[in-house]
């Protein structure tokens, strides 16, 4: 029986904590910084959890990873 294989995009993208939560980089980030605010940008900055309808997805991408 062959290994699975990480999808390597995802695998990039997204980091699982020890708890099991799926982390991904806050959206928002590079389009038209200029007009974005010094909070705004300390806000959308690090990694924050996935929502719970994605997280079955990325699952299935990182066969792995939990």
């Amino acid at each position: 029986m062959p290994k699975m294989k990480s999808h390597k995009g995802a695998a990039k993208r997204f980091h699982i904590t020890g708890t099991g939560k799926v982390m991904s980089m806050a959206h928002h980030r590079n389009n038209k910084r200029m007009k974005k605010t010094a909070e705004k940008h300390y806000d959308i900055r690090g990694y924050v959890p996935l929502d719970a309808t994605q997280t079955k997805r990325v699952k299935r991408l990182l066969p792995y990873a939990f």
